[in-house]
């Protein structure tokens, strides 16, 4: 739930002119300052709409403990989700009597009064606190902030832990406080791994709460005796790729200046311990120049989804994504499932791709819950009906087909006509489903049960509406187009059918139509995508790449028509809060 930070220090400009010494000062030792290790839990990971829910706090100087702090707090508007409840213990119920942020925040601020603020992960816990004093209107202090996980990757490298989690730091130094996703627990955890950081400091030579910001990652040296690696990549827009003895891609990406890119690896500013462990291992870096920065970030997609490179965290690997279909059977269920084959089969479109698993799953459960279709995973033909046995969820009405006694096929495909309209992008029946079921749960006090139905509705109309996006876009034949290239000039794209087909660059604005027609010249033939997904179609990712950019570009020509439903799933989207005007993702 937090955010990776990229220097010990988090400090406005005035925090550094007051705290920062003169020349002839010689620092505040150690052991002589006030830290104030401070842990949050709260209801989501955006400090603009999500609350606090507990603060807990550790003061300490020269090593002792000299004052703790710790408080429930009540959220004044956001829902405990039950992902957050089952991780942290705390539930509406146990804050249902605790004071509110508006009462807790002064009583802590004057608890940190003079002192260095700690935390583990500091953007995160740090943007809360200052989130809330914005919002009512308290003084923020403006304190020197140190991070712990930014202070671990200075001294400890991959050799001695997997990760700097606080859970992975805390069991390598053994601290007698195990961190249990509670503020003061994990403030306790979090003020002992300090310390141990600062022990480790103290064999470098660092004493002082100035010299902390002028050590190195570990791991820095070895980078920098690699920047060769970097000698005669271009200056230009294009995709770079870190090859290992055996010339096997270990990390893709891309950037609008290679040249510039490529030697940030090899410097102090990069700070991620899976970086520094590629960099290690790298013995050639290849590059493929590009026209624009679109064409490489599309070909960065295509690159990592072909060859998946061991240190890209991203998958853009379609093969992995989930879908929601109807079965191919007399009384269809719904299943998520990963194949092609089992989309082709479905009665009715499939929803998706999802992006795990895990969310796909949570919304087949809530369509089960509002839709009368079938539940049981035993395939049954109408000639069978009479010998079925009814499966345990029909004793408790829910399962909609044979089993709640529905013998005729077609009359099934009546019963769950709204989830076939849904299915096929009509959300009206499932907007009011859900509501009705919230609006239940909320009088029946499930809050928590509520929360997961409006989270799995807006995941439903998030997931539709990028299909959507996708979909109407590969439905155009073609598209020319150009947009202000960001070194200036324009940027030139011909996109056939949700694919980009061919990418230039041209400096005069005279030269566009003509480049433009070259380029549809010589540009890849894109076939139009079935109904069904395939391997060989456009990936999702680079389609909706193409829509974001085509929003600003100006469109040339057009062969073939673009356009959404006016009541389609962006619509839906947009209406329910799943995504709003604007929003990129």
């Amino acid at each position: 739930m937090s955010l990776p930070a990229h220097t010990p220090f988090d400090r406005t400009p005035s925090a550094i002119d007051r705290t920062q010494l003169s020349f002839d000062s010689l620092g505040t030792p150690l052991h002589e300052v006030t830290f104030v290790i401070v842990d949050l839990e709260t209801t989501g990971t955006s400090a603009g709409r999500s609350e606090i829910t507990e603060i807990g706090a550790v003061k300490t100087r020269g090593g002792e403990v000299i004052g703790e702090f710790q408080s429930l707090v009540k959220p004044e508007e956001s829902v405990i989700s039950p992902f957050v409840a089952r991780l942290t213990g705390i539930t509406h119920a146990l804050v249902d009597d605790a004071p509110s942020i508006r009462s807790v925040l002064p009583s802590f601020l004057e608890f940190a009064i003079g002192s260095v603020l700690v935390a583990h992960n500091a953007p995160f816990d740090i943007g809360f606190l200052r989130a809330a004093c914005e919002r009512l209107d308290y003084h923020w202090p403006q304190p020197t902030v140190l991070d712990t996980v930014t202070l671990a990757r200075r001294v400890l490298g991959r050799d001695e832990v997997r990760n700097h989690k606080l859970s992975t730091l805390a069991a390598h130094f053994g601290t007698a406080v195990e961190p249990d996703h509670r503020a003061l627990s994990d403030a306790r955890a979090t003020g002992e791994v300090l310390h141990r950081l600062l022990e480790r400091f103290g064999s470098y030579g660092i004493t002082t709460l100035e010299d902390l910001a002028t050590v190195r990652q570990a791991g820095w040296a070895k980078r920098q005796a690699k920047s060769h690696l970097a000698k005669g990549v271009p200056n230009e827009p294009g995709v770079y790729m870190f090859l290992d003895g055996t010339r096997r891609v270990l990390y893709i990406g891309k950037s609008g200046n290679m040249a510039r890119r490529v030697r940030g690896y090899f410097n102090a500013s990069e700070n991620r311990g899976r970086m520094a462990e590629m960099i290690t291992a790298a013995q050639e870096v290849t590059c493929l120049p590009c026209a624009h920065v679109l064409e490489a970030e599309i070909r960065e997609v295509r690159l990592i989804g072909e060859l998946a490179p061991p240190y890209n965290r991203r998958s853009k690997n379609p093969e992995r994504n989930s879908w929601i279909a109807l079965s191919n059977e007399d009384y269809p269920r719904l299943s998520v499932v990963r194949s092609h084959t089992a989309l082709e089969k479905s009665p009715a479109p499939a929803l998706g791709p999802f992006r795990s698993r895990k969310t796909a799953q949570a919304v087949k459960e809530l369509l089960d819950v509002l839709y009368p279709v079938k539940r049981c995973t035993a395939k049954i033909r109408q000639s069978q009906v009479e010998a079925h046995r009814p499966c345990v969820s029909s004793q408790v009405g829910q399962c909609g087909g044979p089993c709640s006694g529905v013998t005729d096929p077609s009359a099934y495909l009546e019963q769950i006509s709204d989830l076939m309209a849904a299915l096929g992008g009509d959300f009206s029946s499932f907007r009011a489903l859900c509501a009705d079921r919230m609006a239940k749960l909320s009088t029946e006090a499930r809050y928590e049960t509520a929360a997961e139905v409006r989270d799995a509705m807006r995941t439903l109309h998030l997931t539709a509406a990028r299909a959507e996006a996708v979909r109407t876009l590969c439905d155009v034949e073609e598209i020319l187009a150009c947009s202000p290239g960001e070194e200036g000039g324009y940027d030139l794209a011909v996109v056939r059918h949700g694919k980009l087909a061919g990418a230039g660059h041209t400096a005069s604005p005279a030269a566009v139509v003509p480049t433009l027609q070259t380029l549809r010249a010589t540009a890849e033939w894109v076939p139009r995508p079935g109904p069904h997904p395939t391997p060989g179609d456009p990936l999702p990712e680079e389609t909706r790449m193409l829509a974001r950019w085509l929003e600003g570009a100006s469109l040339v020509s057009m062969t073939g028509s673009w356009s959404m439903a006016s009541r389609g799933a962006n619509f839906h989207a947009q209406d329910s809060g799943a995504v709003r005007l604007g929003d990129r993702s």
